[in-house]
């Protein structure tokens, strides 16, 4: 009888673990994901002709891999900021030219991932390409990583000019070799993009949107893109010649951290 009594209580005790762990199990799936406020859009519904190379979406970026927080390859920003970008966009293809985002809105989890990685000195697959000249020790106080991001207040991107009509640019492949950000445009990674004189996201002075050595057609298209920007409201990061914000931000002191989807967005117009 004690055995049996021993072998109930064992099983009560095993079911009441279970059911402990299915009910936390459960408490977690039902917890909501944060939603964008709705003056946040899909840059794409307000103007489908703008291209969207998402690289945190891919593994194409300084980490090496897709970033916490993109679910899906879109473009998402404040209205404000989206409409002032179809201004731009028609502008440019008066010209010839057209618009190419490589990151809008960004997360507060993904800019913790970009904290996580810099912190991890033994992870430098990506630095041939991204961060050839910069020990990565340095990363945070070269001003490279950050813990808040302009990104995560829903007004800034990062982009770029493409001549049009637009060729493909050919996808990444992991464990391909890398070819310094700064190389001339025939020798690094290929972008359909016109030559600004490095690649997107390359950490290094060459980047600084006014650089001196940054000279003829390289300082030309900076200037197409950077005028162009300036005259509809956005403010240039000097040390990015592709990063934007357009002002003023209708978020400007509020830090996001609803994932990268469609289903963030509470409103689809």
């Amino acid at each position: 009888m004690t055995r049996l009594s021993t072998a109930v209580r064992g099983l009560v005790t095993a079911l009441a673990a279970l059911l402990s762990v299915t009910a936390a199990s459960a408490t977690a799936r039902a917890t909501p994901e944060p939603k964008a406020p709705k003056d946040f859009v899909a840059l794409r519904s307000v103007d489908p002709t703008i291209l969207q190379e998402m690289r945190y979406f891919t593994p194409h970026n300084f980490v090496g891999e897709r970033i916490d927080g993109y679910r899906q390859p879109v473009c998402i920003l404040t209205r404000p900021a989206a409409q002032a970008l179809r201004k731009a966009q028609t502008k440019l293809l008066h010209q010839g030219y057209t618009l190419k985002v490589y990151d809008c809105y960004r997360p507060q989890r993904a800019v913790d991932h970009f904290v996580r990685w810099a912190k991890d000195l033994d992870d430098q697959a990506m630095k041939p390409e991204f961060y050839p000249q910069v020990d990565k020790t340095r990363l945070f106080e070269d001003g490279y990583i950050a813990e808040k991001s302009g990104h995560s207040r829903g007004s800034t991107m990062d982009l770029t000019i493409v001549k049009v009509p637009a060729g493909p640019t050919r996808p990444y492949v992991p464990g391909e070799p890398l070819v310094p950000c700064y190389a001339p445009q025939g020798e690094r990674f290929p972008d359909n993009s016109v030559d600004m004189g490095t690649g997107f996201d390359c950490f290094d002075t060459l980047a600084h949107t006014l650089d001196p050595r940054i000279q003829g057609e390289q300082r030309s298209n900076r200037m197409l893109l950077k005028g162009t920007l300036e005259d509809l409201g956005f403010v240039n990061l000097a040390e990015e010649w592709w990063h934007y914000t357009y002002k003023p931000e209708p978020y400007p002191d509020t830090y996001f951290d609803f994932p990268v989807s469609r289903k963030s967005l509470t409103s689809s117009h």
